[in-house]
């Protein structure tokens, strides 16, 4: 094995990576070959006597490092979806000098007069929108990444991104092996009373294979784990509670609170060196909320009648129950509650709804229908292409006039070496200036059915689909000149709205009956069934609201503290911020807490959660606009395509949102859908 087969380019249809080339313990190596060859393509922009142009300048640094990149799409996909002992040590290894290897390019003071002097001159360069927008990108990048700075704060700078990287990585390791370790074990089947044949014999599989007698049920990320709706032994649904919220705080080596103290505070500490009062204004302050108190000031206006409703739904649940609802009760009580809403008759349980959702049958003919009903999109299965799990399937994307488009690749089963949640990621991303089309990926972890039988879904989890597919459409129908703006290299406030608006199809009359099969008979769903897909109406969504928003609030808590804060007691300051905000609501925990929270220590969504919220707005606008014109068209898809999804971030975009709607969106279909009027 070379270092070159790693890095060079390859020769598979769409450029998808050579995986059978790689080898765990290439990477090291790989990297430092891929890290050399990129300073040498930057000391040759940087060092060019002759005068700076947007070509040899800007364009030339678009170019560079595609040796480093190739090898970091495979080996950062990897770690998260195939984590192996030797690539743990690699990432370990790796972090640290990636970040001091970026922070070396983008503090370099040569290639920033460069840049600089373009900047200045800008309107005189004769460029096109987009490069007038990289142009200034880069500028921005360039500044906020440190370059203004004085050789001090830089320095300084310098040894916080190294820290931060080598704690943010030994975070996502942490939070792995506490979750695989915190699998909740039954010794007998009669506590595992309401989950399905399927899900027993699962947890059955996965103690034999953890060498133990008895049962094991896996967790997942968020802290409500999806068996508390089916659990009907009260102690059984809590032990898997407790096991969920208490991951990493209880000490040893994978407790995480000293950890994610740290990370807060030189986030704050490395805000206040480019003058900032807090990481979140930093961090929001290039978003299209603009400021933190932007941000947290829309959760705030949510959460008392999100507090209100629950409260309601809670007085509800405990009707229904006859006891007071603990955070353990409150999701296997609503489901009740909603099934005999469903029924009609006083809840006699029929047939259930997972029994309609297989995931095989969620995709192809709901997924894959919806795009090709909006965007011309056909796929085809490619089973001849070496992938790097054998539960990853790939899909050739042709657009409408056939023309291939792209590979979308799906993973979506859990296992111990893949990192929990659901997201989408590239191998290859779509640009114009390299010639490349995109290689795509979604990655879930839904349960693992028994051999020879179908992944059933919760509705929840198809929602997952959609939403994540969303995605991946932002990637594979990108049409941009530069890498830099490809597919989904938007603002992360505005990045959840394609996504988020993907969802509205799985709730589409036409294309929820062409999915919602019974697995077996090919039934179509029962009426009642079916209209609580259709008609959800608003039962849930105050819980559904504020375990979202005492996550985000937690989010700005970490990230609005000031420099020299120090968090002592990681569960007091948390439950003080979910007080703050009139989120301390009884049964119903945050989703995430900060010591488990992924998304905010290890993914790139600092200060950033609220984005989910933020995007909601657009997506119910958006989503609403739709309903009143006819739905998913061809029509309607291209006008969504040309506006946003093919645009990436060449263009502003709030600016992007309003050259689809003509508008600005307005908040209130997203009130009305959360039941937030009253």
């Amino acid at each position: 094995m070379t270092v070159d087969a790693v890095l060079a380019p390859s020769t598979l249809p769409f450029a998808l990576p050579d995986f059978a080339a790689f080898a765990d313990a290439d990477y090291e190596a790989a990297f430092a070959e891929g890290f050399a060859r990129h300073r040498r393509d930057i000391a040759a922009i940087a060092e060019n006597p002759e005068p700076a142009t947007f070509e040899n300048t800007v364009e030339a640094m678009e170019r560079a490092g595609q040796d480093l990149g190739r090898v970091a799409a495979v080996f950062f996909s990897l770690t998260s979806t195939d984590r192996t002992d030797a690539l743990e040590a690699a990432q370990a290894a790796i972090s640290p000098r990636w970040s001091a290897h970026f922070d070396a390019i983008l503090m370099d003071a040569a290639l920033f007069a460069r840049i600089d002097e373009l900047y200045t001159r800008r309107g005189d360069l004769g460029l096109d929108a987009e490069q007038q927008r990289l142009l200034e990108r880069y500028h921005l990048r360039f500044a906020r990444a440190g370059a203004g700075l004085d050789t001090a704060a830089q320095e300084r700078l310098r040894t916080i991104n190294t820290e931060l990287a080598e704690l943010t990585t030994e975070f996502s390791r942490r939070t792995l092996a506490e979750t695989n370790a915190s699998a909740v074990h039954f010794a007998t089947e009669a506590e595992l009373d309401g989950l399905d044949a399927d899900a027993v014999a699962a947890a059955r599989a996965a103690a034999q294979e953890a060498g133990r007698e008895g049962y094991l049920l896996a967790l997942g990320y968020p802290l409500n784990q999806p068996n508390l709706a089916r659990l009907t032994d009260r102690e059984s649904r809590r032990k898997v509670f407790e096991a969920s919220s208490e991951r990493n705080t209880r000490g040893g080596e994978n407790d995480t609170r000293e950890l994610i103290a740290r990370v807060a505070a030189l986030r704050a500490e490395r805000a206040a060196l480019f003058g900032y009062p807090h990481h979140a204004a930093y961090q929001i302050a290039d978003q299209t909320a603009g400021t933190a108190e932007a941000a947290l000031g829309m959760l705030r206006d949510l959460a008392a009648p999100a507090a209100r409703n629950a409260a309601a739904e809670r007085a509800e649940l405990e009707e229904l129950a006859g006891h007071p609802i603990e955070a353990w009760d409150w999701p296997f009580y609503a489901r009740i509650a909603e099934q005999r809403a469903q029924a009609g008759d006083g809840g006699a349980e029929g047939p259930q709804l997972s029994d309609f959702l297989a995931l095989d049958t969620v995709i192809e003919n709901g997924v894959f229908e919806a795009a090709s009903r909006m965007y011309g999109l056909a796929f085809t299965e490619r089973t001849d292409l070496a992938l790097y799990h054998p539960d990853a399937r790939a899909w050739q994307v042709t657009g409408p006039d056939g023309t291939p488009l792209g590979l979308f690749i799906g993973d979506y089963f859990a296992r111990p070496s893949k990192r929990g949640g659901a997201w989408m990621t590239s191998f290859v991303d779509q640009s114009a200036l390299l010639d490349a089309r995109p290689v795509i990926i979604n990655v879930c972890n839904f349960v693992r059915p028994p051999a020879g039988r179908p992944a059933l879904l919760t509705r929840d989890e198809v929602t997952t689909v959609f939403h994540e597919f969303g995605h991946a459409l932002h990637g594979l129908l990108s049409d941009v000149t530069y890498p830099y703006f490809s597919g989904t290299s938007v603002p992360r406030d505005f990045v959840e709205f394609p996504s988020q608006f993907n969802e509205m199809f799985a709730a589409w009359p036409t294309i929820l009956d062409g999915y919602a099969r019974h697995h077996e008979s090919g039934e179509p769903l029962p009426a009642g069934l079916r209209r609580s897909v259709l008609e959800p109406g608003t039962r849930g969504e105050g819980f559904g609201t504020v375990e979202y928003l005492a996550a985000a609030v937690i989010d700005l808590a970490w990230h609005m503290i000031e420099p020299g804060t120090v968090v002592a007691d990681v569960e007091a300051f948390e439950a003080a911020a979910l007080a703050d905000a009139g989120l301390d609501v009884a049964g119903v925990p945050p989703r995430y807490r900060g010591p488990f929270f992924n998304h905010i220590f290890s993914g790139g969504y600092s200060a950033g959660y609220y984005s989910y919220i933020w995007s909601e707005v657009l997506d119910a606008d958006a989503s609403a606009w739709f309903t009143a014109h006819d739905g998913p068209t061809r029509e309607n898809g291209e006008k969504l395509r040309t506006a946003v999804l093919s645009r990436g971030g060449s263009v502003d975009a709030s600016q992007a949102y309003r050259d689809f709607r003509g508008a600005d969106p307005d908040i209130t279909p997203l009130l009305e859908r959360r039941g937030l009027t009253a």
